[in-house]
């Protein structure tokens, strides 16, 4: 029997809001927000609908939300608003949440300025090999958010992993969203989120972009989003530290993402949902 319990280390963030855990085997901390800022005060209203749930329910929240988008199909797909005006934007959200933040970075050079503003630094799936992206982010002292590349096995995470604790950073979290199968298509193996966690790091579950369909649109990706409460119920019955999920008020709009994008306006129903499903570890 594979039994969900504390690691010999969790990784703590302290924030003015919180304390932040992942990894005490009690516990999840939910990563949320809409894809990538589109406007200030549509990031912002719905920063403060998921804050109001989460407070009401008692779960801990990151809000996240990229300043860059530099990973999409076609160079006419909306990538954001400009690397020093969207961060000096979510600087200001942020602060006005009173909550910390999650984002993600592409490049070295986005590193230093990114620390300024985040809680949190992300290094995306495709660049999760990039030897001096997670050096540079690991130097900055950061919470580490590592996405499992799609083409890359769970235990192939640990020396990637150890990267950034050779560069003085534990503070590691690494996130599940999908493998590569076939053309368009990612599939999940909830084994290997135990997998993952037995390298004795903290794992995250991205419910969202799991249920991607990349390129399929010819132009940009498509995607199942009926497929997060499944895949978010899953994997919470496997036991994960930590739940990633992209909301937007009207995903049929988003400028990015919004096929798998979990309408606001369901995010509590599934919430509650996934605390049910934790409290069998404790039962």
């Amino acid at each position: 029997m594979t039994e969900f319990k504390a690691l010999e280390k969790p990784v703590v963030m302290n924030h003015s809001s919180g304390t932040f855990t992942w990894g005490d085997g009690k516990s999840f901390v939910l990563f949320a927000g809409p894809d990538i800022i589109e406007d200030e005060g549509m990031v912002l209203e719905t920063g403060r609908e998921i804050q109001r749930v989460c407070k009401n329910l008692g779960i801990s929240w990151v809000l996240k939300c990229s300043f860059d988008k530099a990973n999409r199909q076609s160079a006419t797909s909306f990538r954001g608003p400009g690397t020093h005006s969207a961060l000096d934007s979510l600087g200001k959200i942020k602060g006005e949440l009173n909550a910390p933040l999650l984002t993600d970075v592409h490049e070295t050079i986005q590193v230093e300025d990114t620390a300024k503003v985040a809680d949190v630094i992300q290094i995306p799936a495709f660049l999760s090999r990039q030897t001096d992206l997670m050096v540079a982010a690991a130097k900055t002292n950061k919470v580490i958010h590592i996405k499992k590349g799609q083409f890359l096995a769970p235990w192939d995470m640990k020396a990637i992993a150890q990267k950034a604790v050779a560069a003085g950073n534990s503070k590691i979290l690494l996130c599940e969203r999908g493998t590569t199968f076939g053309y368009n298509r990612l599939i999940n193996d909830m084994t290997g989120l135990v997998d993952m966690r037995r390298l004795g790091f903290p794992v995250v579950m991205d419910c969202t972009h799991s249920t991607q369909l990349p390129g399929a649109t010819g132009e940009s990706s498509g995607g199942r989003g009926e497929m997060v409460w499944p895949l978010a119920r899953a994997a919470m019955a496997v036991g994960v530290d930590g739940i990633f999920i992209e909301t937007h008020p009207n995903p049929e709009k988003a400028l990015c993402d919004g096929p798998t994008s979990l309408p606001l306006r369901n995010l509590e129903a599934l919430l509650k949902n996934l605390i049910a499903i934790q409290k069998t570890h404790q039962a």
